[in-house]
C-alpha cells in the first residue's frame, strides 16, 4: 500500500458543468471544428477558476529526519561468548537519516494551521513548507494522530491562503472532485475525476476509517494534499492508493473533511486525540445475523460483550443489542460505530438507537476514555481494542451453555477468522493447552500470544487448529 490525498460534494448543474454536457452532446467535437476568429473562448468550459482559488491553499510538505534501521544480523553475533572470544563491537540499530516530501492544505491562514497526513510529518525533526508562490517557512507539529493519518502542523508570520471546509457528509458518488497536490515532487499538480465511492474501510485494520475513494489520479507525494468539489470546498485529505506498482491505477483514497475537522479539533486542543468508548465487543451485522434475529432488512454494529462498569453498561446496553443508528445519523457496520464513537469527545453524551427483542429502542451513553478504566476498551473484532487474536477478527465468540466452553457463534465474510479452519458452532474447549470454560479464559489464554493452538469439538469429531 502506498500513501497519498482527499475532501467534499454534492454538486449541482454549475455553469461549468453545464458546459461540460454541452460539449459532450456536441456533434462535432470542438476541437475538430475548423478555427475561427469568431470563437468565443470564454465559453468553452474549464476547471480553471477552481483551481485558481484553491491552489494557493495547497501546499508542499518536506521533511528530514532519523529512522531506526533494524539489521538483520547472523545469530552467532547475538551469543555473548562469541562477542568476547572474537572481540567483536556491539552493534545495535542504526539510525538512518531519511527525506520525503508530501502535501498539506492551509486550513486556516491567520493562525498558520496547516492539515497533514500523519505518515508525511512521522519522525520528522525538521519539516518546510513551500507556497504556490515559492515562499518556505519552517513548520512545528501542533499534534499527529496515526490511527486516522491526520496531523495538524503550523507556521508562523506566513503570508498563506486558506480553502474553506466542506460537508463531506454531503458527497455522493458520481460527484466530480480535483485533487491537488505535489506527486512525485512536481509541485501543484491538478487531476480531475469523480467519487468512486463512500465509506471505504480495511486498507489499515488497525486504524479509523472511512475513506472517500476516487478516480482522480493521486500518485505519492499527493499525500496530504487536498480533494475538493466544484464548489472549491475542500471534502477530503488524501492519504492512500491501491496500486501494485506504486503509481495511480483510478483507486485512491481520501480522509474526509468532517473526520479531519474532528481530528482537528482536537489535535489543536490536547495536542492529541482522546477517543471515546462505549466498552463493548461488537461485530457488523451480516444478512444471516440478520435473519436470526427476526428482521431480514437489519443493519448495524451487533454487541456481543459489554464491560462491566462500561458506558454501555451504564446506559443499559446488552449482549444481542444492535446498535442501527447515533445521534439519528444510521450505522450499518462494527467498523461506522467504532469511528462514531471513538471520534467523540470525552464525556459527551451520545444517542443510541437499538434494535432488541424485534423492537427499536432508543437510550443515551456517556462516552467514557480509554483511561476511564483498565476494562475501557472498544472492539470492532481488532485486537488493538480487544484482547483476541488477530486471527480470530470477524468471529463472534460467547460462552457455551454450562461452561462447557467458547462456542463460535458467526464469522463474518471476507474477515481474517473466515480465512480460518474455524466454522459456525465450533465449541473451543482449550487454547494452547489451557482448558477454557468460558470468553474469560478465552481472553486470558489467547491474549499476547502469536499463534494459537485451538482444540475444538465440531458435531462428534475432535480436532486442533492452528491460528498464526
Amino acid at each position: 500500500m502506498h500513501r497519498s490525498s482527499y475532501v467534499k460534494a454534492r454538486t449541482t448543474l454549475t455553469a461549468t458543468t453545464l458546459c461540460l454536457l454541452t460539449l459532450i452532446g456536441t456533434a462535432t467535437p470542438v476541437w475538430a471544428q475548423p478555427a475561427s476568429a469568431e470563437v468565443n473562448t470564454a465559453s468553452l468550459p474549464s476547471l480553471a477558476p477552481i483551481v485558481k482559488r484553491v491552489s494557493p491553499a495547497v501546499v508542499n510538505v518536506a521533511t528530514r529526519g532519523t529512522v531506526t534501521e533494524q539489521q538483520q544480523r547472523n545469530p552467532l553475533l547475538e551469543d555473548p561468548f562469541f562477542n568476547r572470544f572474537f572481540d567483536m563491537p556491539e552493534q545495535g540499530p542504526r539510525q538512518k537519516p531519511f527525506q520525503s516530501a508530501g502535501s498539506g492544505v492551509v486550513v486556516d491562514a491567520k493562525e498558520g494551521l496547516i492539515l497533514t497526513n500523519a505518515h508525511v510529518v512521522e519522525n520528522a525533526s525538521e519539516i518546510t513548507v513551500t507556497t504556490l508562490d515559492g515562499h518556505d517557512y519552517k513548520a512545528t507539529v501542533i499534534g499527529a494522530d496515526a490511527p486516522s493519518d491526520i496531523a495538524v502542523i503550523k507556521v508562523k508570520d506566513a503570508k498563506l491562503t486558506d480553502v474553506t471546509l466542506g460537508d463531506s457528509s454531503k458527497a455522493e458518488v458520481g460527484d466530480y472532485v480535483l485533487a491537488i497536490g505535489n506527486p512525485f515532487g512536481l509541485q501543484h499538480t491538478v487531476t480531475f475525476g469523480i467519487v468512486s465511492a463512500l465509506g471505504r474501510s480495511g486498507i489499515n485494520p488497525d486504524g479509523y476509517e472511512d475513506f472517500i475513494q476516487t478516480d482522480a489520479s493521486i500518485n505519492p507525494g499527493n499525500s496530504g494534499g487536498a480533494l475538493v468539489n466544484l464548489r472549491g470546498e475542500l471534502i477530503g485529505i488524501n492519504s492512500a492508493i491501491l496500486s501494485r506498482s506504486g503509481g495511480n491505477i483510478g483507486i485512491g483514497f481520501a480522509i474526509p473533511s468532517n473526520m479531519a475537522r474532528t481530528v482537528m479539533d482536537q489535535l489543536i486542543k490536547y495536542g492529541e486525540v482522546k477517543r471515546g468508548v462505549l466498552g463493548v465487543n461488537i461485530v457488523t451485522v451480516t444478512p444471516d445475523v440478520a435473519e436470526n434475529l427476526g428482521s431480514k432488512d437489519l443493519q448495524g454494529a451487533l454487541v456481543s460483550q459489554v464491560v462491566n462498569g462500561s458506558a454501555a453498561d451504564k446506559a443499559g446496553i446488552k449482549a444481542g443489542d444492535v446498535v442501527t443508528a447515533v445521534n439519528g445519523g444510521p450505522v450499518k457496520s462494527s467498523a461506522e460505530l467504532r469511528n462514531r464513537i471513538g471520534l467523540m469527545r470525552v464525556g459527551e453524551n451520545v444517542n443510541l438507537t437499538l434494535f432488541r427483542d424485534g423492537k427499536e429502542k432508543h437510550i443515551t451513553a456517556t462516552v467514557q476514555g480509554k483511561a476511564a478504566g483498565k476494562d475501557s476498551k472498544e472492539s470492532e473484532d481488532d485486537d488493538s481494542a480487544a484482547p483476541l487474536h488477530r486471527a480470530l477478527r470477524g468471529a463472534d465468540l460467547a460462552d457455551a451453555p454450562g461452561g462447557a466452553g467458547v462456542i463460535v457463534r458467526s464469522i463474518e465474510a471476507n474477515s481474517p477468522a473466515s480465512q480460518s479452519p474455524l466454522k459456525p458452532n465450533d465449541l473451543i474447549t482449550s487454547v494452547n493447552r489451557k482448558t477454557v470454560t468460558h470468553m474469560k479464559d478465552f481472553t486470558a489464554a489467547a491474549k499476547d500470544q502469536p499463534s494459537l493452538l485451538l482444540n475444538v469439538k465440531r458435531g462428534a469429531n475432535s480436532l486442533v487448529i492452528v491460528l498464526r
